[in-house]
């Protein structure tokens, strides 16, 4: 897996347009089954997060709604992209169809298995 760095480039009805994004922090934990990414998405509804798979791509993308009562405004705002957004590029040793996803408490977690092909298997020996 590869990341694509410095992509802000979206397609909106087939029109490229920029919009700037804040990168996720993103843990990538590899086993001998897969791989499972934690994404660090802090003030992201479980709704604002989309999940994106096309052919090799995986893109992460999240809104952050920071509720402000109408009668008040912020003094000082830390977060001022108002958008997550990372793209990735997976291997062809990962199964893309079977890729699991949860949100909780501000970090998604991906599980991308292993593709078939991939995984470790045992072959028997015949005695002849």
């Amino acid at each position: 897996m590869t990341e694509e760095r410095n992509v802000t480039r979206t397609q909106t009805d087939n029109k490229a347009s920029e919009q700037a994004s804040l990168l996720p922090l993103v843990d990538v934990v590899e086993d001998a089954g897969g791989i499972t990414l934690y994404a660090d998405m802090p003030g992201v509804a479980k709704d604002e997060v989309q999940v994106n798979l096309d052919a090799d791509t995986l893109t992460i993308e999240g809104t952050v709604k920071l509720d402000v009562p109408a009668d008040m405004e912020a003094s000082h705002v830390e977060v001022g992209l108002p958008r997550y957004r990372r793209v990735f590029t997976l291997s062809r040793e990962l199964d893309a169809d079977k890729v699991n996803a949860s949100f909780d408490q501000g970090v998604l977690t991906l599980r991308i298995p292993k593709a078939d092909h991939a995984q470790p298997r045992r072959i028997d020996v015949k005695v002849t």
